[in-house]
């Protein structure tokens, strides 16, 4: 019978721990296949000079706005490709293309992340210039995306205000993962609750070596020291 509380439950019990070690199982073998694809898709970056940032939020933090800030910024400083991820539409993709930089829409459809393996089809279809920058602009989520390797240089996760101070510690693994975290929407700050010295010691009790930069996608304040984060670093690569 069951040891907890003698109702005659132990069936119940094994199958769900059988059950449990399944589901762990199938994560293993999918993040394992997965791990396989990025080693190739980090090879190829290194042989031909890439720096790929994935870029991670969630929904609406405003990361294609500041990507197409961006892009407009340094384009003629540096080759710049991205990959656009998300579940319907190629709208975001339209907004990069606009810019006239080489771009490509991945749907997941029911996915809520990019990964790997379909970043390498992609790389077949986008072929990045040696020694350029590629941006991946993962599906809005602060969870999925964090889990999977697509053999980038860094993750940045972009952090808008208007999304509350507390998200370092609601998604961890997120901030964990990522090189940098971006607090955007800065210009809104009058207006919303949100406590930026709170935010960057959350993310820091998380993340001891995150590094921040604050920015506003609209009013372009902050974009130089962001530009200047991404040449240093694709100096570096």
């Amino acid at each position: 019978m069951c040891g907890y509380c003698g109702c005659g439950h132990e069936h119940k019990h094994e199958h769900d721990h059988a059950h449990d070690s399944r589901i762990m199982q199938i994560e293993q073998d999918i993040l394992g296949e997965n791990q396989r694809f990025a080693d190739q898709n980090r090879a190829y970056f290194t042989q031909h000079g890439i720096l790929t940032l994935n870029l991670m939020s969630s929904p609406g933090s405003g990361k294609t706005t500041l990507l197409v800030e961006t892009i407009r910024a340094l384009k003629h400083r540096c080759a710049i490709s991205v990959i656009e991820g998300d579940q319907q539409t190629d709208l975001d993709a339209q907004r990069i293309a606009a810019t006239a930089v080489p771009v490509v829409q991945i749907n997941t459809g029911k996915a809520c992340h990019l990964n790997a393996h379909r970043i390498g089809h992609a790389l077949s279809d986008l072929a990045p210039s040696n020694n350029s920058v590629l941006f991946i602009e993962n599906v809005g989520n602060l969870v999925c995306p964090a889990l999977f390797d697509l053999g980038e240089k860094a993750k940045i996760v972009i952090l808008s205000v208007t999304e509350g101070d507390d998200k370092p510690l609601k998604y961890p693994h997120m901030f964990a993962e990522a090189s940098l975290m971006i607090i955007n929407k800065i210009d809104l700050l009058p207006y919303v609750s949100f406590n930026v010295a709170q935010c960057i010691e959350y993310a820091r009790r998380i993340n001891p070596h995150i590094a921040v930069l604050q920015t506003s996608a609209t009013t372009q304040q902050g974009l130089l020291p962001w530009c200047d984060w991404l040449l240093k670093t694709h100096a570096a690569a």
